[in-house]
């Protein structure tokens, strides 16, 4: 069959679907933004945004909406001018509607199934917006910027022939009404490249060290460091943590900029910022920012700290998670939903309240006290990836088997 993917950064989390589809002799297609990397052997499609007359002025409520709309008019051109020269005609179409490319799909491609990647629906109560108050707790303007930002993902709901989820929790932000249209399959770690291997070390070239398994390291990343990650509370916990373990080594992986939510008051990056909040009270000599790794070198962070610590906001689930358990690293995370999904507390990891800084520092302590007590945790973490998560035992089949129904006009059963 000929499959059509659409995101604006493709692959997206598309990478292990459209490779497999690819390598088994489908006809794959792929249309996205002009920075998009793409895949190898997948003929890539770029549409180009912006209007040859500029952005036009509009009220700021809209403007995401606005932003959303040229996406979706300049990829339906492009669609159009593909079909026109019959360089494509899909059997399916796999896309992302959250920045709004799928909007017009619908209408230059009738009759053809479409299938939504359904991330994450915005929430106007009980999700990530007003979870801290620190962040702020929106006013009514902030409440209605926020309720017209779900209007493009409401209405691909009603263009939705299907849904593919990451998780219960993120499926769960779908309206009841279109829950049943929405499959629950992960994209899947590879748990075969990310697993413990004996012999991992850590070189950090700037501050002159190497790590090793048995050393107390404790490791945080995030793709950008910033609050929706928790990056500032963990910050604030660190006096007290290196005021206890004054062996301890703290590895923090991310960028400077902000992928969600808003920079800090006054603007710069949150690292900066919470380091001036901080002055004089870190040893800065056992704290070690290494910006953003390769994969390759994240795994061995992951193999060799003595404990992992992720927090979030009620938002997106990280991949870094989950490879942090595939590789076998005892987490201590947040207690909010898109981990207690994941984590067993006490079994397969650990759980603190987002907002107690004292369990925070009282639970890495514990665990850099004691490696050998919770070394547990990590094995029986990288199992539960395994057996739920794997990308070729389970998640990779699951998709092909979803999108070939979907093509061939069958209706899946909800997950």
């Amino acid at each position: 069959m000929q499959v059509l993917f659409i995101h604006q950064n493709f692959p997206g989390q598309y990478r292990h679907l459209a490779a497999a589809m690819a390598a088994r002799g489908d006809q794959v297609h792929a249309i996205a933004g002009p920075g998009a990397r793409g895949l190898p052997s997948i003929p890539l499609h770029r549409y180009d945004p912006m209007p040859a007359k500029g952005v036009p002025d509009c009220h700021p409520w809209v403007a995401d909406l606005q932003t959303k709309s040229l996406r979706a008019e300049a990829v339906a051109r492009l669609i159009d001018q593909l079909v026109q020269s019959k360089q494509l005609r899909p059997d399916l179409v796999v896309g992302h509607p959250g920045w709004g490319e799928l909007l017009g799909i619908k209408d230059v491609l009738p009759g053809v199934p479409v299938l939504h990647q359904v991330e994450f629906v915005y929430q106007l109560q009980g999700g990530d917006v007003g979870f801290d108050p620190e962040l702020g707790t929106p006013g009514w303007t902030e409440q209605t910027r926020l309720r017209l930002r779900r209007a493009p993902q409401l209405l691909a709901f009603h263009d939705l022939d299907w849904g593919l989820s990451p998780t219960r929790w993120q499926a769960s932000t779908v309206p009841e009404p279109f829950r049943e249209r929405v499959s629950v399959i992960h994209e899947g770690i590879d748990t075969d490249a990310i697993a413990p291997r004996p012999g991992s070390q850590i070189h950090l070239k700037r501050a002159g060290v190497t790590f090793r398994p048995g050393d107390e390291v404790v490791s945080f990343v995030s793709r950008q460091l910033e609050p929706y990650r928790g990056f500032h509370r963990f910050m604030r916990a660190l006096p007290a943590l290196q005021a206890r373990r004054p062996r301890a080594h703290v590895v923090i992986v991310g960028g400077d900029g902000v992928s969600y939510g808003t920079p800090p008051p006054g603007g710069g990056s949150w690292r900066a910022a919470l380091l001036k909040e901080l002055e004089g009270q870190l040893d800065l000599s056992r704290i070690h920012f290494v910006g953003q790794v390769p994969h390759a070198v994240l795994h061995d962070l992951f193999r060799v700290c003595a404990c992992h610590v992720y927090l979030t906001v009620p938002f997106v689930l990280s991949w870094s998670l989950m490879e942090a358990m595939a590789c076998g690293a005892v987490v201590i995370g947040s207690a909010t939903p898109p981990l207690e999904e994941v984590i067993e507390a006490g079994r397969t990891g650990l759980l603190v309240d987002y907002f107690d800084s004292e369990a925070m520092v009282n639970t890495i302590a514990a665990v850099l006290d004691d490696p050998e007590a919770y070394r547990p945790l990590g094995l029986a973490a990288r199992a539960a990836m395994v057996e739920h998560y794997d990308l070729r035992q389970r998640c990779l089949p699951a998709q092909l088997a979803l999108v070939d129904a979907l093509a061939a006009g069958q209706t899946p059963p909800p997950s």
